[in-house]
C-alpha cells in the first residue's frame, strides 16, 4: 500500500493546486487563496487554503495527510446489495477498531456572495486502516436559487466522469447522504457520493471525480456571477445557509472524522459560511 499511498497523496496535493488556481482565475477581486500549514500532534498535518473575495465571499480548499495509532470511532455506512459489484465494501468494526490509520484528502467548500451563484462542495479521500485501504468522497451542488440548466450541466459532467452504472448508484447515494432528516429535505440539488471503494482498482475513478470539479462548476459561476440581486435575495440566502451549517455540524462524516482524529479545527470548520441567519 505504500506505493499507492505516495501516489494518492501527491496527486491530491496537485489537485488542490489546480482547483485553487482555477478558482483564483474566476475571482473578480484579484485576491488569492491564503495558505496556512498545520501539524497534527499525533502525526501528519495539512495546509488550509482560504479565500475571502468579492465573488467568493468565503472559499476553502484544504489538503491533509494525517496518521495515528488508533483509528477514531466514526459511523460506518452499510452497502446496498448492488454495491459489491461497484467495489463498495464497508469494513467490519473488528477489522478497524484500535488499528493504526493513515488518511489523506482534499476538501473544498465555496460560498459565493451572489445568491444566484451556487454553493459547491467537493471531497476526495483515501484511508488505510490496519491492512485495509479504501476511497471515499463526493461532490454536490447546493444553490440558494436553483436553475434547471445549471443542475443538468453539473450532473452531466459528473455522469461523464463516473460512467452510467456508478453515476446511477452514487447520485442516488448523494440524495440519501446529503439529506437533512430533521427538515425532511435534501440540502441541495445533489451530485455524487461514495465510500468504502476498496483498493487500487478504484483509484482511476476517484481521480476522474476530482478532475471533473472545475469543468462541472466553473461554467455555472461564469453564467451567474453578474446576475443582479436584491436585499431580499441576500436575506433569503443567509437564512438558507443555516441548513448548510446544520448538516455539516450534525451529520457530515468528514467533520466527524476530522474532530475525532484530532485534526485542525479551523480547517475542519472551513466549510461553514462567513455569514448566516436563522
Amino acid at each position: 500500500m505504500g506505493t499507492l499511498r505516495a501516489e494518492v497523496e501527491a496527486h491530491f496535493r496537485g489537485l488542490r493546486d489546480r482547483i485553487v488556481a482555477g478558482l483564483e482565475e474566476l475571482e473578480t477581486s484579484g485576491k488569492r487563496f491564503r495558505r496556512t500549514s498545520w501539524q497534527r500532534p499525533g502525526g501528519g498535518g495539512g495546509e488550509m487554503s482560504e479565500l475571502r473575495g468579492e465573488l467568493f465571499e468565503k472559499g476553502g480548499c484544504n489538503f491533509s495527510a494525517v496518521s495515528g495509532d488508533r483509528y477514531p470511532g466514526v459511523p460506518e455506512g452499510r452497502a446496498a446489495p448492488e454495491d459489491a459489484a461497484l467495489g463498495v465494501e464497508p469494513p467490519l468494526p473488528e477489522e478497524v477498531a484500535g488499528k493504526p490509520f493513515f488518511a489523506t484528502g482534499v476538501s473544498l467548500v465555496i460560498h459565493p456572495r451572489n445568491p444566484f451563484v451556487p454553493v459547491v462542495h467537493l471531497n476526495v479521500r483515501y484511508l488505510e486502516v490496519g491492512d485495509l485501504c479504501w476511497f471515499g468522497g463526493g461532490t454536490d451542488l447546493t444553490p440558494c436559487r436553483p436553475f434547471e440548466e445549471d443542475t443538468a450541466h453539473f450532473h452531466g459532467v459528473l455522469k461523464g466522469a463516473c460512467g452510467d452504472d456508478r453515476y446511477a448508484r452514487f447520485s442516488r447515494w448523494a440524495k440519501e447522504y446529503f439529506f437533512i432528516p430533521h427538515r425532511q429535505s435534501e440540502r441541495g440539488k445533489g451530485g455524487v457520493f461514495f465510500d468504502y471503494l476498496r483498493g487500487e482498482a478504484a483509484w482511476p475513478f476517484v481521480r476522474a471525480v476530482g478532475d471533473a470539479f472545475l469543468p462541472a462548476y466553473a461554467p455555472l459561476v461564469e453564467r451567474r456571477r453578474d446576475t443582479p440581486f436584491t436585499e431580499e435575495d441576500r436575506a433569503a440566502q443567509l437564512r438558507w445557509r443555516g441548513r448548510y451549517v446544520e448538516f455539516n455540524l450534525i451529520y457530515d462524516r468528514g467533520t466527524l472524522f476530522g474532530l475525532k482524529s484530532g485534526g485542525n479545527v479551523e480547517a475542519i470548520f472551513m466549510s461553514l459560511p462567513p455569514l448566516v441567519s436563522w
